[in-house]
């Protein structure tokens, strides 16, 4: 499979737009609550670190066999943006495997946008003839899991790293 290039996805009521360094300063507020990071680790990063963050992610991967696909949530009702989503889209043993990620602003989560973008990412990376996703989820985050499950991912009983391997396979 050829390197992928994220572009502009559309849903019901969001735009997940490409990444872009230009848009640290909104996504630090977005992401500014400390309890986005309960499951993750680590604490919100300032602008400046996430442009310089921005800056790497956008560069691309230094493995031409991998994708890095970012892209910010926009809900088109408010013209704001309201978290991110990504996708490292690669080799493995069973063919090409996207792992995916999610992440949504405190004061827009429990409104479904996670979810939204959670299966317009997966429903974009079908497209793209990306035959399995899969995300790593702490086995506690039963957000998340339930995000997982609405985008048709599945729990492997597969560990990694303290979390929980979901799947899909969208087929070949």
């Amino acid at each position: 499979m050829s390197t992928l290039t994220a572009r502009a996805i559309g849903t019901g009521r969001l735009d997940l737009l490409p990444l872009h360094v230009e848009h640290a300063e909104e996504m630090a507020e977005v992401l500014s609550d400390p309890a986005l990071h309960a499951f993750i680790g680590g604490a919100p990063d300032t602008p400046q670190a996430l442009r310089s963050r921005y800056r790497r992610m956008t560069a691309g991967s230094p493995d031409p066999a991998v994708s890095w696909l970012n892209w910010v949530i926009r809900l088109r009702a408010t013209s704001g943006l309201t978290g991110t989503v990504q996708a490292t889209v690669g080799p493995s043993a069973h063919g090409t495997v996207a792992e995916i990620a999610w992440v949504v602003g405190t004061p827009w989560q429990g409104k479904g946008i996670a979810t939204e973008a959670a299966r317009g990412l997966v429903d974009w990376l079908g497209g793209q003839q990306v035959p399995t996703v899969i995300a790593r989820i702490h086995p506690e985050h039963r957000a998340s899991a339930a995000v997982a499950t609405a985008a048709g991912l599945v729990p492997t009983g597969e560990w990694h790293e303290g979390e929980i391997t979901w799947c899909r396979n969208i087929g070949r």
